[in-house]
């Protein structure tokens, strides 16, 4: 796991012309701004059907594609273009996301994925995924809907889409049985939804205690990851001091060599409820 191949699968269909911004007086000011400026490339764009489904997004949800892109309007844009065509190719991933979906609430009452109580020491929300809760009653597109839900409901908030995620993946305990669950074809649906279309900035991937078939079924995704995703992922087998180098024990649960409780996906998943009820769906018209 140590080398990661390059594949870029961004599509160059979607390249648009450089737009040169001023400079803002305050925060406020270049964010107002350069949404207006994004809604003017849509209102460009010659996918008619593309344009509407863009024009349809509030600016709450253009503006995560600003933060994800460190408001670079050409790359915010391809991003906001890939996601939208993402979901449309893909309906099966997005119908139906809401906590009430009994096989995203499944996977959250598992802790797939958890939040940490605590941000890090760099301001990063930290996101756990404890593998071995995995009891496949329910597949991998599932975990998937989970993540993609609490992304979107993180995403919500400034300081998150500023500052970025950090993902703990404990494998510890993972059997053999359960590794045949990780279909080659959703893994790929994954890395192209994270890596390319997703308006969610990932500052570090950690595995922990991962067997040799789960390095194995992981080799499956060098080649569709970028390079600088590549220089994100860090594999650290059974050494949670090199973990604690990256994120510090004062954030981590006890599992993981950490200085906080055990993790309970409880306390998480009652959280999400309270804030998003059994309404809300992931299609940014909220």
């Amino acid at each position: 796991m140590a080398e990661f191949l390059e594949y870029n699968m961004r599509n160059s269909a979607f390249s648009v012309a450089k737009v040169t911004l001023p400079k803002y007086k305050d925060h406020k000011e270049r964010t107002n701004d350069t949404t207006n400026h994004l809604k003017s490339m849509i209102n460009q764009c010659e996918d008619d059907d593309l344009k509407n489904d863009m024009r349809n997004l509030s600016n709450q949800t253009l503006q995560k594609f600003l933060y994800a892109r460190k408001f670079d309007l050409e790359e915010s844009y391809l991003l906001l273009k890939n996601y939208v065509s993402y979901k449309k190719r893909h309906p099966e991933i997005f119908q139906n996301m809401n906590i009430a979906a009994i096989d995203i609430r499944k996977s959250l009452e598992n802790g797939l994925p958890g939040v940490l109580r605590q941000k890090d020491r760099k301001g990063r929300c930290v996101l756990l995924f404890t593998a071995n809760n995995w009891d496949c009653s329910y597949g991998l597109n599932s975990i998937y809907r989970a993540f993609l839900l609490v992304l979107e409901h993180l995403t919500d908030h400034i300081h998150n889409q500023s500052n970025g995620f950090v993902v703990l993946v404990d494998w510890t305990e993972f059997t053999f049985r359960q590794s045949t669950y990780l279909k080659p074809f959703m893994l790929k649906l994954i890395i192209e939804g994270l890596q390319d279309c997703f308006p969610a900035r990932f500052k570090g991937i950690h595995f922990i205690a991962q067997p040799w078939y789960v390095e194995t079924a992981l080799a499956f995704i060098k080649p569709f990851l970028h390079e600088k995703v590549k220089e994100r992922i860090f594999v650290h087998g059974n050494n949670l001091s090199t973990l604690h180098e990256h994120v510090h024990k004062d954030v981590l649960p006890a599992e993981l060599g950490g200085e906080e409780p055990s993790y309970d996906p409880r306390t998480f998943l009652d959280s999400l409820h309270e804030k998003l009820g059994y309404e809300k769906d992931i299609d940014g018209t909220s």
